[in-house]
């Protein structure tokens, strides 16, 4: 079944841009990002898009559907009307390069600030064990494909570009998050969290668990259980009390 579609695509670069308006063809069984590809080919061959696997792996071809933040591969086109007009943007959080195509590099800047894993100094590599209960706890946040969708969608960045300097975002956070789980790693990972990532900005509403490709449960599993634990830590009277006495014991 072919029908004609009305795409309404963002055309620009940093300095200035509009919404542009196309015809397209559709095809039982394609996505968005076969309509962009077929746009590239008749209407707009100049037109700037990310993307590589085309099969939902890469987190490449992030933008924003009829607002919502998606990968244009995964999108089919047979969840909207034939009449409805189906309007592409680029990813809203970061700067524009060329219509579809954002600067993430924002996210590759966080990414360095973390500290990797760090085990104990008395165990060498090819002598870790873990228990599987340890390695499934954190094998779900193992499934991000860095799309960068919910750092997008997260409003601690997407709506104030001065938290962006100090918060690393949800999807470093989980990172944290999970090294934290790790039974071996010995970095005083929530102190991190909370001082120097900003951890302490997200409000938890969900919004990048509703927008990840992979499902991963960002909020409820990662960021909620870390909020716990630092919180325990930096206000339970009677951690604040041990603390107190063990520094003293051992001044």
């Amino acid at each position: 079944m072919t029908y004609d579609a009305h795409f309404r695509v963002w055309r620009g670069d940093s300095e200035k841009g509009e919404l542009v308006d196309y015809p397209a063809e559709v095809n039982e069984g394609e996505v968005v990002l076969d309509i962009i590809h077929r746009l590239q080919q008749t209407e707009a061959p100049d037109l700037a898009v990310r993307w590589n696997c085309k099969a939902g792996k890469c987190g490449s071809c992030s933008m924003e559907i009829n607002g919502r933040p998606r990968l244009a591969c995964m999108t089919r086109m047979n969840t909207f009307e034939e009449d409805e007009v189906v309007t592409v943007t680029p990813l809203r959080t970061f700067p524009v390069i060329r219509d579809l195509v954002t600067d993430v590099s924002f996210n590759y800047t966080k990414a360095r600030e973390i500290p990797s894993f760090a085990p104990p100094p008395d165990v060498a590599p090819g002598e870790y064990r873990m228990q599987q209960v340890d390695v499934e706890r954190s094998q779900e946040f193992r499934k991000c494909i860095e799309c960068y969708l919910c750092q997008n969608t997260c409003h601690v960045v997407r709506d104030h570009e001065e938290n962006k300097e100090n918060f690393a975002g949800p999807r470093y956070l989980m990172r944290i998050a999970e090294l934290d789980m790790h039974p071996l790693d010995v970095a005083d990972r929530q102190k991190a969290a909370q001082e120097e990532h900003g951890l302490g900005f997200c409000n938890i509403t969900k919004c990048c668990t509703e927008v990840c490709p992979e499902h991963i449960k960002i909020t409820d599993n990662a960021l909620i259980p870390m909020k716990e634990r630092v919180v325990d830590r930096k206000y339970d009277p009677l951690v604040w009390l041990g603390n107190k006495i063990f520094k003293r014991e051992g001044a």
